[in-house]
């Protein structure tokens, strides 16, 4: 019941609740949102995942067990510096890993085949030299050209 409630939900409300850019214009837009608001330039989006606990489904064993000791489906999101989703992924089973979700996303094929619409590079505020735009995650995402890590916290 709620992959078919999430799957609706996507469909009534995907065109207005979800402005994923295609151009490098949009994607600009997107990154001048971080530099203005965060002060962290380059940065297209921020992305990370959301186990929804819930009741396995009949006969599904384990295929929906997150190793924290319940059931559950991720919500994997990639936000703009307001919080605004700008890509979506619901359904996913809680067995599976942040990253490996987007391994298997339509956007991140996209992004390592040069086909979401983005600038390659542009060079930080002062500098000359051009650095690529780039997705911030948390450690759970591999590092990759268009995709870092924060830095490590020392509070902890």
């Amino acid at each position: 019941m709620v992959y078919e409630t999430c799957e609706a939900i996507i469909a009534e409300y995907m065109e207005e609740g979800i402005d994923c850019p295609t151009t490098p214009d949009g994607w600009k837009k997107v990154a001048n949102g971080f530099t203005d608001r965060w002060n962290f330039h380059n940065t297209i989006s921020a992305i990370d995942g959301k186990h929804i606990a819930m009741h396995a489904p009949g006969k599904c064993g384990s295929y929906y067990y997150k190793y924290k000791g319940f059931h559950s489906t991720v919500l994997l999101a990639m936000v703009d510096s307001d919080y605004k989703f700008i890509y979506v992924d619901v359904g996913a089973n809680g067995a599976t890993s942040d990253a490996g979700i987007f391994l298997n996303t339509d956007l991140r094929n996209a992004q390592e085949d040069n086909r979401i619409g983005l600038s390659p590079r542009d060079p930080l505020p002062g500098d000359d030299r051009s650095i690529p735009y780039f997705v911030v995650g948390d450690e759970a995402f591999g590092l990759k050209d268009w995709q870092t890590l924060p830095s490590p916290r020392f509070d902890q």
